[in-house]
């Protein structure tokens, strides 16, 4: 999903070309501590200057159509709390964690 960013600039985000400067890992937490943290992690990587972050949501089961955070975290990307603070967000590369990943481009605080 992008707003103000050109095709050149999304496909290498897509690609995995712009690497991420922060992480943060989802892993094991449910949907309200999972939020807050994104929403605390994204804040403060964009008032430290950050680029591109990578957010590790897990694939959660397949069988289950993927988990709960995967699912959700594409929605909470782009709700109005965060959506002035992202430009654009994709499925990460294979190596660094695949559909289980996620690449956000933020914008300059």
């Amino acid at each position: 999903v992008s707003g103000d960013i050109d095709r050149r600039t999304m496909r290498a985000l897509r690609r995995g070309q712009i690497r991420p400067e922060d992480r943060l890992d989802l892993h094991g937490m449910n949907q309200d501590e999972a939020h807050g943290s994104l929403v605390k992690f994204l804040q403060r990587s964009q008032a430290n200057g950050k680029k591109c972050v990578i957010i590790i949501t897990g694939r959660g089961k397949i069988s289950q159509g993927g988990g709960i955070l995967q699912n959700q975290t594409p929605k909470w990307l782009n709700s109005p709390l965060l959506r002035q603070g992202v430009i654009a967000f994709s499925a990460a590369q294979v190596r660094d964690g695949g559909s289980g990943a996620i690449y956000v481009l933020l914008r300059k605080s």
